[in-house]
Order: structure tokens, then sequence, then C-alpha cells
């Protein structure tokens, strides 16, 4: 891990003795970093990431390309959490784009309710699965132009089936890739479709989907929004935003969310790895 060779670093992180950078703010010289330098650090800050979360992979709940597609654009201003605590109920009663094409719009809109803005994810969900079986027989395809075509899918929505399902290379630019690709100063674009050709250039393409995992679960975890525990974050060496947020190690612990923190992840059936590294499944729908 980064933080662990480091010169600059200090204080222990909470998670597993690594260590995290404590004071000046920043990483020297990055202003006038060379793009080839740039790649080289965003490089390292993803192997650093992977052995962070070596378990990382998609939180939405799916067997299937058709659960994965309904998913995602489920995912659109809610939790993953959220969505895998009611997809459950809405692929028990139907199960392929078939059944959904002919479902009852409010019966829909009820099982999808807690997920928000439930009216237009409905007529999404209903109208991508009339379009799957009109147009492609009633399978999800494997191809961005195609998929990009399905009412309530766009590029983010296509490459996150297209990594996940069928396993072509894609980047997932969702609000977190974009903060943290920002505040490492990777790109300072802010259209996700320049964030994902600036970002995709520093990369090798068959890393780009697993980068989407790293930079997502980051994100969640330890690099929020609003308040980022920069005093648990293991990269915090090479992070130009550092002291953005908390960097009192203690205080930045309490922070922590997800696995890091000792709380459940997003997923009800999430992957063995997760669950050996000791991720907990998210609870159902009601539960306490």
């Amino acid at each position: 891990m980064v933080a662990s060779r480091d010169s600059a670093v200090g204080e222990q992180s909470p998670d597993g003795g690594k260590k995290v950078a404590k004071g000046a703010k920043g990483v020297a010289g990055v202003k006038s970093e060379s793009h080839t330098a740039l790649v080289r650090r965003a490089r390292r800050i993803n192997r650093e990431l992977a052995e962070i979360y070596p378990y990382a992979h998609p939180e939405l709940d799916f067997e299937n390309p058709f659960q994965l597609v309904v998913a995602t654009v489920l995912s659109a201003q809610t939790t993953d959490l959220r969505v895998n605590q009611t997809t459950p109920a809405l692929f028990a009663k139907y199960p392929t784009p078939e059944d959904l094409a002919v479902a009852d719009p409010e019966a829909v809109e009820e099982i999808l309710r807690p997920t928000g803005f439930f009216r237009a994810k409905t007529k999404s969900v209903i109208g991508l699965s009339k379009a799957l079986v009109a147009d492609f027989g009633g399978e999800v395809p494997g191809r961005l132009e195609d998929l990009v075509k399905l009412p309530g899918v766009g590029r983010k929505t296509a490459f996150v089936v297209l990594g996940n399902a069928f396993g072509r290379p894609g980047i997932t630019v969702d609000t977190h890739f974009q903060r943290l690709v920002r505040r490492w100063k990777w790109t300072e674009a802010t259209e996700p479709d320049k964030i994902e050709a600036a970002v995709g250039a520093l990369f090798p393409k068959s890393d780009w989907t697993m980068l989407s995992h790293h930079v997502i679960f980051h994100g969640r975890r330890i690099c929020h929004a609003r308040k980022p525990a920069c005093g648990a974050c293991p990269i915090a060496p090479l992070c130009p935003a550092y002291g953005e947020g908390e960097t009192d190690p203690e205080k930045a612990k309490k922070l922590l969310k997800y696995e890091k923190g000792g709380y459940p992840g997003q997923r009800l059936n999430p992957p063995q790895a997760y669950l050996d590294a000791g991720g907990k499944p998210a609870p159902p729908l009601g539960s306490a």
C-alpha cells in the first residue's frame, strides 16, 4: 500500500494498520504535472485501490443482463441499496422482458415507489422491456450502440451492463467517479462524456471496468462528497485534494461507511469474496 511506503505518512488508519498522510495538503508539483507523470500517478492510485478493495464489484444485485439493465435504470437518483431492496419483488413478479413489457403500470409503480421518481422509472423499464422484445428477441444486446437506444439507457448505464454482464470494458461515470477523478486532478472536465474520454486515455482499455469499481467503492466508503475522511484514506499521499475533509485519524474513522466502518454493504447477495473480506450483506426492504 502506498501510504506504508511513503515518507510523508505518519498516522495509522483504522483499516488494517495501514498509514495515511499527515501534514501538508496536496501532492507537491501537481499543478505542473506532465502528462507522463499524471498517467503514472493515476495508475498508481488504481493499483493502490485494487489492494484496498480487492473484492470491488458492481453493487447492484443481478442474475442476468436483463436484471442488471433494469436495476441500473432504477438506480438513478437513489442508492444501489434501495434498488437492491426493491428489485426482488419486481423480478419475482416480472422475471423476463416479455413479462414486464405487458405489466400493468400501476402495479409496477407500486413496487418501484421506494426508489423515487417511480412513475418515470416505471415508464422506462416497461419501455425498455418492450424494446427488448420488439427489437432484440427479448435479449439484452451486447453492443453500446444498441443499448443506448433503449428507453432510460444512456452511456453510463450501457457501460455498467457491458462491463459487468458481458465482460466488455467500459468506464462508468457516475457521481462518485466524477467527484473523485476531479479531486485527483485526472481531468478538469465536468461533462460525463469528456470525463470518460480523458480518464480512459490514462489507462489501458482492459482496466476500465475494474477502475470504475475501485473509484466508486472509494467514493462511497471514504472519499465522500460532503466530508471526505482524509485522515483515514490510504491513498492520501497521492491526492491533491488531501485536507478538504477531516484529517484527524480518529474523527475520520467515524466517517467511514460500509465495511470500512463496520456497516452492511449495498447488496443483499454480494459476491463471496466480499463476504470473505468481512463485508456484510444489506438488509431486505422493510427489515428493522
